[in-house]
């Protein structure tokens, strides 16, 4: 009697384990067939990177990784796209001034770029100098300066404004730069010679380019 039953109990069992074996594979065959069907979608979602705007683009192209544009568009009232670019000092990166609120910002250089006929150029340029595609703007400090207070004017009648004063890193809390920084140098757009230029002390009329700046050194020679 014991062997009858153990061969009975071989014949269900040898039922049951192919049936069950047959819905473990097929379990898995689904996993299977899913995971392939998302796996291409998942990796080409991870690959795709965001796209860095045109503007960014041209802004790191002038002036490095740190760039940042801080005024678009028709800066100049002269129907062609500008970017105002900047690099900050390293101390004032953490507050973030927008230019739309006319309040200074420490920058060791500035740039405006402007788009002709799908090409960008630079039109303006201020680092140790400020200079046009001229040569020095009038009234640059002879100099080389490492630093400057930007104040920017984005909604006169005539364009932007841009204030530039020397600076110095860590002087971004004090009230007195314009005066410890030195004089404050005015730029705007002029549209009779079609170029950024610096405004005399009457702000109506503009003061033309020099072509080489003299140094205290070369003064006392």
């Amino acid at each position: 009697m014991p062997v009858v039953e153990l061969k009975t109990m071989d014949i269900r069992n040898g039922r049951f384990v192919p049936a069950l074996l047959i819905g473990v594979a097929a379990f898995l065959l689904v996993g299977c067939n899913s995971g392939q069907q998302t796996a291409p979608t998942e990796a080409a979602a991870a690959t795709v990177a965001p796209a860095v705007p045109e503007s960014q683009q041209i802004a790191e192209a002038v002036l490095g990784r740190q760039a940042e544009v801080i005024a678009h568009g028709d800066l100049a009232r002269n129907g062609s796209e500008q970017l105002l670019v900047v690099n900050r000092f390293n101390s004032a990166t953490g507050g973030h001034t927008q230019a739309a609120h006319s309040s200074a910002i420490f920058v060791t250089r500035a740039v405006i770029v402007e788009k002709d006929d799908g090409k960008w150029t630079e039109v303006l340029r201020c680092d140790e100098h400020l200079k046009n595609t001229r040569g020095y703007v009038g009234g640059s400090p002879a100099a080389p300066v490492t630093g400057w207070r930007l104040v920017v004017n984005p909604d006169t009648s005539q364009g932007l404004e841009l204030d530039f004063a020397p600076a110095v890193a860590g002087e971004e809390s004090s009230s007195s730069n314009r005066e410890a920084g030195g004089r404050t140098i005015s730029i705007r757009w002029n549209t009779k010679t079609k170029r950024y230029q610096s405004l005399d002390q009457s702000h109506k009329g503009f003061l033309g380019e020099v072509p080489t700046l003299e140094t205290p050194q070369s003064i006392l020679k």
